[in-house]
This record gives C-alpha cells, structure tokens and sequence, in this order.
C-alpha cells in the first residue's frame, strides 16, 4: 500500500508563507529562484485563502427565535 501524502495545515501553510517572504526580503536569491519561491508563495496564499473560505462557511450562530425554537444563520448574518 502507498501512503498517501498529507497536505500541510493551516498552520504549516502560514510559516511557510513567512519563510518565503523572508527569503524574499533579504534579495540574496538568484531571479530564477526568486520566482519560483514567489510562485510557491502564492500557492500557498491560494490554498490559505480556500481553507479560510471553508471555515467561515463552517462557523454559524445559533440565534434563539421568538417562538424558542433555535435556528442556524450564517456567521455573516449575525454581524
């Protein structure tokens, strides 16, 4: 059997992120491996973005209605 290989975290995401952009910032890299570290960069942004998106959705408010009973609502709808 082969394991499959697990996709990075949230967190794991952001600290690359960070590496990257220090990397970036000290402008020691050759133009070649610049861009490759940017476009690695914004994949992980990408992916950053999507599980943020997934999350959000996720997150509700259970909000009491009049007659007692409880209904979800979206995160959105509550702010």
């Amino acid at each position: 059997m082969t394991a499959k290989k697990k996709e990075p975290g949230f967190e794991e995401r952001l600290a690359q992120v960070e590496t990257l952009i220090g990397e970036l910032e000290e402008g020691n890299l050759p133009l070649a491996e610049a861009l490759n570290r940017y476009e690695a960069g914004i994949k992980a942004l990408d992916a950053i973005e999507k599980e943020l998106g997934e999350a959000t959705q996720r997150l509700t408010i259970l909000r009491a209605q009049a007659d007692g009973t409880e209904a979800e609502e979206p995160l959105e709808a509550g702010l």
